[in-house]
């Protein structure tokens, strides 16, 4: 459900800023945010969360407002359901495929200084970017905590599986994941004995089973190594089936009703495929859930339409001061207070792009000079064709299986590894689909009516997508910066982006190609892949092209480690340099492996929650 939370206590900026009383002040209300909010509220610590937009969504009527965006926009991008607010502007994927290859992005807000352009997005909003993630919820591998030990590849973590084995348990609690361990349990992710997920996994789609017949029980061979294939339902963060098992036979109730005719308070999964950029019916895990029960507390102050400018520091000690603020009164006009809040300790929980972006806004590089780089997010090689007979898709949510069977192995010494979504939505991320299809129908085949109808029934419910999500590991080259010709709206500077898909990366999308291939002849599938020389996201690789999409998700901007020269943060993502300072989220990964970061930066963030009440306590 998602509560009304207007009743967050305290609004007034005069009074905000007059408050010195605050444990903790957060920038950001995205799931970090939200989880150490609630976390630190739990425990009785007053909390302060600033919110850059205007948190009108937190209501009931404010989420379904967005729900109508979506419906009434003409382009269902993923940010298509969020109003534009030009005070708090953020990377939009149609704007950003206007630019020509090698062109500098200026127009927009996210600069893109690289040759290539990335069409990742995130969301400023309140609920952040959970508001259009796709709800994935795979654990990393063992062995993506060791990737340079195992394999020569990226950076070892200062943390392993161990480590955060637990809190990927409470954090699988707080989201309510939907799977089944024996479906989890391969290559060499475990679990404890009696260990069941909140609730049970959802099905496979129709289109799931049709691939499953043709290759599950099949192999494919990679650097002199078999590896078998297997159709498997991913984790998902949306309400299905409490499992009765869950907690030692207690139960699980998620937040908000599951029975399907409360759709308007958090229903239970009813296969639409428009999970991104927003779901209809609160199925899906947003942060405003944790969020809700965060404010119900009594401990927690939201002060909206506040956008994070600066961090102040004490020159004598390093520690953090205070946050100056930007409040603006109406999105409309760029008028705007300044105020500065004051806190015990300041969590910048914003992402791994607008987090490095304001410590670089604020002088503050750290000590190792790794703010901002090691810029991270995985790389998406697409593959389409039409399947052999009608395999129901459009039936689903956006993705509930796919091939994971080449996330872990030997072959990551020499080669990215990579999942496999199979898309239940068509050709829609590839090539517009079913709008694609309209066109060339009339145009090409000179079909209208009840002829145009059947053919778009026979074409649309044919369509496979397979989306290669391949590992990207750091590199200090790609990376977030600010640069002062270019500001926003307030005044603040924007950031700046400069990214180029590493060549291991590119070995794993020239494979993920062949793959397709491959999978496509076994399930008598006619490819219809082709990348475009135009295409934004276009790479050239020993002599073949691809078109490499972003992944929204985004890592590595202030990694952790065990050294202040190597690392920007400790492992319990606090500042080396400034120790009431956390900077929280995905930018703390080492590297991202072949999971979706969230499960993974969720579980972090109950580390660091504990971390800072013993701080508090200190």
């Amino acid at each position: 459900m998602l509560f009304a939370i207007d009743s967050a206590r305290r609004t007034d900026i005069g009074a905000v800023a007059a408050d010195g009383n605050y444990d903790a002040v957060i920038v950001g209300t995205g799931i970090s945010g939200a989880i150490i909010a609630n976390e630190l509220s739990k425990a009785g610590k007053r909390v302060l969360v600033l919110e850059a937009a205007s948190g009108t969504n937190r209501s009931l009527d404010g989420y379904n407002a967005l729900v109508t965006n979506f419906y009434n926009a003409a382009s269902k991008d993923n940010q298509s359901p969020y109003p534009v607010n030009p005070n708090v502007p953020m990377p939009r994927s149609p704007e950003l495929r206007k630019l020509q290859p090698g062109e500098t992005n200026a127009s927009t807000y996210m600069v893109q200084s690289g040759p290539y352009v990335t069409d990742t997005t995130y969301t400023r909003i309140f609920g952040g970017t959970t508001m259009h993630w796709e709800a994935k919820t795979p654990r990393l591998l063992k062995e993506d905590f060791k990737s340079n030990a195992l394999y020569g590849q990226g950076l070892d973590w200062p943390l392993d599986y161990r480590d955060i084995e637990a809190d990927y348990q409470t954090a699988e609690r707080e989201i309510g994941v939907s799977a089944d361990v024996e479906d989890q349990s391969y290559l060499d992710i475990t679990f404890p004995q009696g260990y069941v997920y909140p609730m049970r996994g959802l099905p496979l789609s129709y289109l799931d089973q049709m691939v499953a017949k043709g290759i599950d029980g099949t192999s494919v061979e990679l650097y002199g190594q078999n590896y078998p294939v297997k159709v498997r339902p991913y984790p998902q963060g949306r309400n299905g089936i409490p499992n009765p098992a869950y907690d030692g036979g207690k139960g699980y109730m998620p937040v908000g009703a599951v029975n399907t005719h409360e759709v308007e308070e958090g229903g239970r999964c009813q296969g639409n495929t428009n999970c991104v950029p927003i779901c209809p019916v609160q199925a899906r895990y947003h942060s405003g859930k944790t969020l809700a029960k965060a404010f119900q507390t009594g401990k927690v102050d939201l002060l909206a339409q506040a956008v994070a400018s600066r961090v102040l520091i004490e020159s004598d000690t390093g520690r953090a001061k205070a946050l100056e603020v930007k409040v603006y009164k109406d999105e409309a006009s760029p008028e705007y207070e300044t105020i500065t809040v004051k806190g015990k300790i300041f969590v910048l929980a914003a992402g791994a792009i607008e987090t490095p972006r304001l410590m670089l806004a604020s002088g503050l590089q750290s000590s190792s000079g790794l703010i901002g780089r090691n810029l991270m997010d995985h790389a998406y090689l697409l593959s389409w064709a039409l399947m052999p007979e009608v395999c129901g898709t459009m039936r689903g949510t956006s993705c509930t299986g796919g091939i994971v069977d080449l996330r872990g192995g030997a072959f990551r010494r020499h080669q990215a590894a990579f999942s496999v979504d199979i898309h239940n939505d068509g050709w829609g991320w590839a090539v517009g689909s079913p709008y694609s299809d309209v066109t060339e129908l009339v145009d090409q085949h000179n079909r209208f009516g009840g002829d145009l109808r059947q053919g778009l029934i026979d074409r649309i419910s044919r369509q496979l997508l397979l989306a290669f999500m391949i590992e990207v590991m750091p590199v200090e080259s790609n990376r977030v910066s600010v640069d002062p010709q270019y500001t926003d709206r307030l005044g603040n500077m924007r950031p700046v982006v400069s990214f180029t898909v590493p060549e291991y990366t590119m070995r794993g999308a020239a494979y993920a190609r062949e793959f397709a291939k491959t999978m496509f002849a076994r399930l008598g599938a006619a490819d219809h892949t082709r990348y475009d020389t135009s295409d934004y996201g276009y790479v050239n690789y020993e002599g073949e092209g691809y078109a490499i999409r972003g992944g929204n998700h985004l890592a590595g901007t202030h990694i952790m480690g065990t050294d202040k020269q190597r690392s920007a943060v400790n492992i319990d993502q606090r500042s080396w340099d400034h120790d009431n300072l956390y900077l929280v989220g995905g930018g703390s990964m080492p590297t991202i492996g072949t999971a979706n970061v969230t499960l993974t930066l969720a579980a972090l963030c109950y580390r660091s929650a504990r971390a800072m009440l013993k701080q508090l306590q200190r």
